[in-house]
């Protein structure tokens, strides 16, 4: 079995890291922690489709509601747990609350996750 090393001493494999290197550079647990939470706030169908609409333009509720013909009730539950997570942020204009993506970094990694699987498909 071949050693796997920073050498490039396997093809496709020169970037990887030993194992004392890679463990140094772990983010700290609350780091990951808070990862896994914004990974578990994006998870649901509805809310990639929300981020999906909102990278496309700031929507109000009915407008989501209308766009992904999701009851009212439902995209207001889904947009508490994204605003939570601070993947969404709110702003209320009259009696609508507009909302709009808090950071482009989370469209992308929504982006990324439906192209990788429809290249599957």
């Amino acid at each position: 079995m071949a050693t796997v090393t920073g050498s490039g001493a396997q093809p496709g494999l020169a970037d990887c890291t030993p194992a004392a290197e890679a463990t140094a550079a772990r983010p700290a647990q609350s780091v990951l922690t808070d990862a896994g939470d914004l990974l578990r706030a994006l998870a649901a169908p509805v809310r990639i489709a929300i981020v999906l609409q909102l990278r496309a333009a700031d929507r109000c509720v009915h407008e989501l509601v209308d766009a992904l013909d999701v009851a009212q009730p439902l995209i207001s539950q889904h947009l508490r747990v994204l605003k939570t997570a601070g993947v969404v942020q709110g702003e209320r204009r009259g009696r609508e609350v507009v909302y709009r993506l808090a950071d482009d970094h989370l469209a992308h990694i929504v982006v990324d996750a439906v192209a990788h699987v429809q290249e599957g498909k």
